[in-house]
């Protein structure tokens, strides 16, 4: 141990008090052996750091900072270098607060593009995730404090997370939704990582023994602290065998003492704790700030920065006959809400306070075009009004080209509830339709954290979708449409045509007990490129104002290099992808997976040799049964596009490896013919190797600490009322346009009753939960 002098001093109590935090975001200092206490708080895309009472869903407000784009809308740039510099100064950000640890970056697999919180996550893509994050988390910890790479792992939903039991087959496990977390360990050393609220096959992620011990800290060497997010311990003694050193917030000394109880008893070693504390005490040492030199952001500079980061995120997605950009004093009408009240960010506990904001319409009227006029158009949180109809209408007649701002407000996607669905409301479709009867050169901006459903993507002349792009939307929007800058921005995930399309469509999201991820390896554009299922657009899509060739590719070894040309008449910069394929494959996989790409800038007619590095584990799966990694003998396709479906250059190598013994197709006819909607319960066993748990809850047993207020609809007279109550006033905020708050009080209905004499510090206690307990039970 590095710091045995200090244990050694310490009482049995002093180790335990620093296994929970001081308060809400602080670690507990002990003055007399000189161990002071570090700030850990938010900060996926900015910092949240609350000056007054503190929340972990953003209900409270935090000081301003610089509001950068979301990971979705970061990972639309391909751009790592673009990572790090944002991780950089959001990382200076928080240490001028003199905050040590930055809850983000957010790097869970987007398995289903349903889920609420998908903004924070960068991509349906392991391999893309995992280069963006690792980025960020360099750029964060370049300013020496930590970052905080989560949810480690398959926090795949929203609905019932502190609870539901993510069900997922090993193989998948490994390829999908860990090689993130794996490439950011290896690669960029994040000092601490953060736990998950959920199961995963039957554990909860913060005391799983596979996914810590054997994997994060055996197999990969992760040698930092493991947080848990806020609330998510389960049982604290099964957490700290599981190598979680940290338990946020503060249970004022509640679990402390269940780790001192346990050691008295025998049931826990007590070098176990030892050993955390010393995993403790070497990041307290290492990101500590009292003894730094301070340091002062400049929020101007990192507004213009910010600016920048979302002008090469947002993505276009049509322009026919070229209408982008707009010619200068273009008589231009600017309808819809977001325009003026922009949708820039998610919600929940990565809300941030923006340093300063500027909307569409303002930076609009700003431009050289010729604005006529603006009109709100809809109601922002659903509902007809003729009255705005019409008026949108009508100044649409009056202009050559309409920019038309439509998206998804603030109650579709926040932190503790997933969407319903990926269409946009009822009253904006109306109001496209309306608009485009009066009006043939429609330009539609989209706002939104993900994919969603566009029945009019063929109708209108162009579709710029800006995702959610921070504080700098404005300025950024308006210089792409005035060409300006050039779009280069191209999709992290795949937008079908329909949700019935997408693969885990029949088993999203889990609504009791368990999520079965029968989908398997199938999720995003590896269903759909295998499955030949037709898309709305595809994984790696984005058209620019120039155009580009692709020539002389040579491979080498592992090394692939081709020349890349701009043959426009505008500089841009072009996002090239390489993929893999692997011919004649004996077992069921993806029909080709990204393993590389660059973003290019280049000047009009100017040339540049691009050179991309592959390794051996890009050609590999995950073979379950010897838990390691192999590579299919035979021949592999090396496919240079500009999307996964725009393959420009290709070339096949030869791979030495095994013949596969496993996932044999004739083994799984389902998998293998990509029947992935329709998995049997027998195959699917057979797959995870186990039988499948029920789904659903036990509604006859009596309610324990483990079950939450959701089910206590089941119960008798007052746990209906508990529940309906709950149910009564999230719709009650979601109708008086209080989305947040309506979010917020729902969160509430999915929290296990074990959590709340540690959420409420004890002011509710363990007995006062039991005894409520017994009453419901009655």
């Amino acid at each position: 141990m590095k710091h045995k002098n200090i244990i050694e001093q310490m009482t049995l109590e002093e180790k335990a008090s620093l296994m929970s935090g001081k308060n809400f975001w602080n670690t507990k200092e002990i003055e007399r052996l000189g161990i002071p206490s570090i700030m850990l708080t938010d900060g996926p895309h900015g910092l949240r750091k609350q000056g007054g009472k503190a929340d972990h869903l953003g209900l409270n407000k935090s000081i301003p900072a610089t509001c950068y784009p979301t990971a979705a809308t970061l990972a639309n740039s391909w751009d790592r270098s673009l990572a790090y510099k944002v991780g950089q100064d959001i990382g200076k950000e928080a240490r001028s607060e003199k905050v040590s640890v930055l809850l983000g970056p957010g790097l869970n697999i987007k398995r289903n593009p349903l889920c609420g919180r998908n903004f924070e996550y960068f991509s349906e893509d392991p391999f893309l995730t995992g280069e963006l994050a690792g980025g960020m988390v360099e750029g964060i910890q370049s300013n020496g404090i930590s970052a905080c790479p989560k949810h480690y792992a398959v926090n795949s939903q929203e609905h019932m997370r502190m609870t539901i039991d993510e069900i997922v087959d090993e193989r998948s496990l490994r390829e999908i939704y860990l090689t993130g977390f794996e490439k950011v360990v290896k690669e960029s050393n994040p000092y601490v990582m953060m736990s998950s609220y959920n199961k995963v096959n039957g554990e909860y992620a913060n005391e799983n023994q596979h996914l810590a011990n054997d994997i994060l800290f055996s197999e990969w060497g992760f040698d930092g602290v493991v947080v848990t997010d806020w609330g998510g311990n389960n049982d604290r003694v099964a957490g700290l065998k599981a190598h979680n050193q940290l338990e946020m917030p503060s249970t004022n000394g509640i679990t402390n003492k269940e780790i001192v109880d346990a050691i008295h008893a025998g049931t826990l070693d007590e070098s176990v704790l030892d050993e955390a504390v010393d995993q403790l005490l070497s990041l307290i040492y290492k990101v500590r700030l009292d003894d730094k030199e301070s340091v002062q952001a400049d929020y101007e500079e990192h507004h213009n920065k910010a600016v920048e980061a979302a002008r090469q995120s947002m993505v276009l997605l049509r322009n026919e006959n070229n209408v982008l950009p707009l010619n200068e004093d273009e008589k231009v009408a600017v309808i819809g809400d977001f325009a003026k009240n922009p949708r820039y960010q998610g919600a929940g506990s990565s809300l941030i306070n923006p340093y300063k904001l500027s909307s569409p319409l303002d930076s609009l009227e700003d431009s050289s075009l010729n604005i006529v006029g603006y009109a709100q158009g809809f109601k922002r949180m659903g509902g007809n009004s003729s009255k705005l109809l019409k008026e949108a209408t009508s100044l649409a007649e009056s202009a050559k080209t309409v920019i038309l701002f439509i998206g998804l407000d603030e109650s579709k996607e926040a932190e503790g509830v997933d969407r319903e669905d990926l269409k946009l409301p009822e009253n904006q479709l109306e109001l496209v339709e309306s608009i485009m009867k009066v009006n043939g050169n429609v330009v539609v901006v989209l706002a939104g954290g993900g994919a969603l459903e566009l029945p009019f993507a063929d109708s209108v002349q162009s579709i710029l979708h800006t995702y959610l792009s921070g504080q700098g939307v404005g300025e950024a929007l308006t210089d792409l449409l005035l060409g300006k800058h050039n779009p280069s921005g191209k999709l992290s995930e795949t937008f079908p045509i329909h949700y019935a399309d997408v693969p885990s469509s029949p088993y999203y999201p889990g609504d009791q007990a368990t999520s079965e991820h029968k989908e398997g390896l199938f999720i995003g554009y590896r269903y759909f490129e295998t499955a030949e299922v037709p898309v709305r657009y595809p994984f790696g899509y984005g058209l620019s104002y120039t155009t580009f060739d692709y020539s002389n590719i040579v491979i080498d070894g592992l090394t692939v290099s081709f020349d890349l040309k701009n043959t426009g008449g505008m500089a841009g910069a072009e996002i090239a992808q390489l993929y893999i394929e692997k011919t004649d494959t004996k077992i069921f996989r993806s029909k080709k997976e990204l393993k590389g790409f660059d973003k290019v800038h280049l000047m009009p007619g100017e040339t540049k040799r691009v050179k991309l590095e592959l390794t051996k584990r890009d050609f590999s799966y995950y073979n379950s049964e010897r838990k390691d990694w192999e590579i299919e003998s035979g021949k592999y396709k090396i496919q240079i596009g500009s999307s996964i479906q725009e393959i420009h250059l290709e070339e096949t190598v030869d791979m030495d490896g095994v013949s596969p013994s496993v996932f044999l197709k004739h083994e799984f006819p389902h998998y293998s013919s990509v029947k992935v909607k329709d998995i049997p319960d027998t195959e699917f066993e057979k797959l995870l190797g186990k039988r499948l748990p029920s789904t659903k809850w036990n509604r006859i047993d009596d309610l324990g600490m483990n079950d939450t207020i959701n089910q206590a609809q089941y119960k008798n007279w007052l746990g209906k009322m508990l529940y309906h109550s709950i149910i009564f006033f999230h719709f009650f905020f979601k109708k008086i346009g209080k989305p947040l708050t309506a979010n917020n009080v729902y969160f509430v209905i999915n929290m296990p009753f074990r959590q709340i004499d540690r959420f409420t510090g004890g002011k509710i206690s363990r007995k006062n939960v039991e005894v409520f307990l017994r009453w419901i039970n009655r």
